[in-house]
C-alpha cells in the first residue's frame, strides 16, 4: 500500500484520549518498567512472564474493543506500536544483560528501531504521520511475543528448558526475519514519500 493512501486514513481517525482501548494501552505501558524491573531486580521470571502475557492479551483485546466500541482514535493508533515496541526493546536489554541472547540479535532489533525512528521525522517533516503497520510488522511481533516467554523458559537448567528451546529459537529467528523485512517495507514507503514531496493538501495549501 503507498503511503499517500495511507496517510489520510490515520488522520481522519477521530482525535479522542480516554477511550477504554486507550486505557488498556496506558496500562499495558506501564507495565514496561515493572516487567524490566523484575527481570532484572529479583529476576521473579515467572511474575515477569506473566505481566508479558497479559499485555500480549490486552494488545489483542485493545484492538478488538476499538472496533467493537468504535473507539478507534489517533492516540490509540500511536500507543499500541509504541507499547509494543517498548516491551520488545526492555526484553532485548534485560536478555542481554542476563546473557540469554547473543548481542547481535540484540544489535540487528534495536539498530531497526533507530532507523525506523529515523524515518519517522523524515515523515513529520514532510508533512506525513506514521504510516499504518504492515502486516508482516504485526506478524513479526507476534512470534517476538511468543519468542520471549520461550526463552525465558530456556534460561534454566530443569528438564524442560530443553524442550523449549528449539520452539523458542524457531520463533526468535523467524520474528527477527519479519521484523528487519518489515523495516525495509516501511523504508520503501518512506522512498515513495520522499519523491512525491509533501501530501498533497499540504502542497494545495502552500500553493493557495
Amino acid at each position: 500500500m503507498s503511503s499517500t493512501r495511507q496517510e489520510p486514513a490515520q488522520a481522519e481517525l477521530p482525535d479522542r484520549v480516554w477511550t477504554v482501548p486507550n486505557i488498556l494501552s496506558f496500562l499495558r505501558l506501564a507495565g514496561v518498567p515493572l516487567f524490566l524491573w523484575l527481570l532484572l531486580g529479583p529476576k521473579a521470571d515467572i511474575l515477569a512472564l506473566i505481566v508479558l502475557v497479559v499485555a500480549g492479551l490486552s494488545d489483542w483485546l485493545d484492538g478488538k474493543l476499538a472496533r467493537w466500541l468504535n473507539q478507534s482514535s489517533r492516540l490509540g493508533a500511536l500507543l499500541d506500536p509504541a507499547a509494543d515496541r517498548l516491551y520488545i526493546l526492555a526484553t532485548l536489554i534485560a536478555f542481554l544483560l542476563r546473557d540469554i541472547v547473543p548481542w547481535w540479535v540484540v544489535a540487528v532489533l534495536v539498530g531497526r528501531e533507530i532507523v525506523l525512528g529515523i524515518a519517522v521525522l523524515v515523515l513529520r517533516r514532510l508533512g506525513y504521520g506514521p504510516f499504518e503497520v504492515h502486516y508482516v510488522g504485526k506478524a513479526a511481533t507476534f512470534c517476538l511475543m511468543y519468542a520471549f516467554p520461550l526463552l525465558l523458559l530456556t534460561d534454566g537448567t530443569y528438564t524442560g528448558a530443553e524442550w523449549f528451546r528449539p520452539l523458542a529459537y524457531a520463533f526468535t529467528i523467524w520474528g527477527s526475519a519479519m521484523y528487519v523485512w518489515a523495516a525495509v517495507l516501511y523504508l520503501i514507503q518512506l522512498g515513495g514519500a520522499l519523491r512525491a514531496g509533501a501530501p498533497p493538501r499540504l502542497a494545495q495549501a502552500a500553493g493557495g
